[in-house]
């Protein structure tokens, strides 16, 4: 198994650190070349307008839009999960588009507003959940599965081969959001 990791901006060595203390093989996505076999894709937070704006520069963004769209497994973390995001609240900016959601960027405040806290994430039980200027989901749409709710904001759905979240489960010591990443991978292959 060999999962991409999309590393031109934001938190992508906490996710490549937590899928190889898993045993996984994780490559860094900085050029389309090395989109070339992969089984699934992390998106990782940091700045989904400077991603954005970095997948078009460096002819990334629709292999990886057409990759998603045709079931290649992906958990997408806060900024990732703007940039999977089918439309985004006050803002005409789309990005990716693949994820039946509308979220709202920045929704919990600026960087001083970060926290953390433990809520149940269906299938995995209660989890610490660390946000970081971190979005939410305003609207689910279609099949879209609700995976958790904090304060009655949804921060985690999952829609076929697509797990968006508004926290970061790499940026803490426990491992099974990953571990649900990977199992997902596996049915796919």
């Amino acid at each position: 198994m060999r999962i991409g990791v999309l590393a031109v901006q934001g938190a992508f060595i906490e996710h490549e650190h937590m899928l190889e203390k898993l045993g996984v093989d994780c490559v860094e996505l900085r050029q389309k070349e090395d989109l070339s076999g992969i089984d699934g894709i992390v998106l990782p937070g940091g700045e989904s307008t400077v991603q954005g704006k970095l997948l078009h520069k460096l002819d990334m963004f629709e292999p990886i839009r057409d990759m998603i769209s045709d079931g290649l497994p992906v958990l997408a973390t806060c900024a990732g999960l703007i940039l999977l995001a089918q439309k985004i609240d006050n803002d005409d900016t789309i990005h990716l588009a693949t994820l039946p959601v509308t979220v709202r960027r920045n929704a919990y405040g600026r960087q001083l507003a970060s926290f953390t806290t433990d809520a149940q994430i269906k299938d995995i039980g209660t989890y610490p959940l660390v946000f970081i200027r971190a979005p939410y989901i305003t609207d689910v749409n279609g099949d879209a599965e609700i995976l958790t709710v904090v304060d009655g904001n949804t921060v985690g759905v999952r829609y076929k081969n697509q797990i968006g979240l508004a926290f970061h489960p790499e940026m803490t010591e426990d491992t099974r959001v990953h571990e649900y990443f990977i199992d997902l991978v596996k049915k796919n292959k």
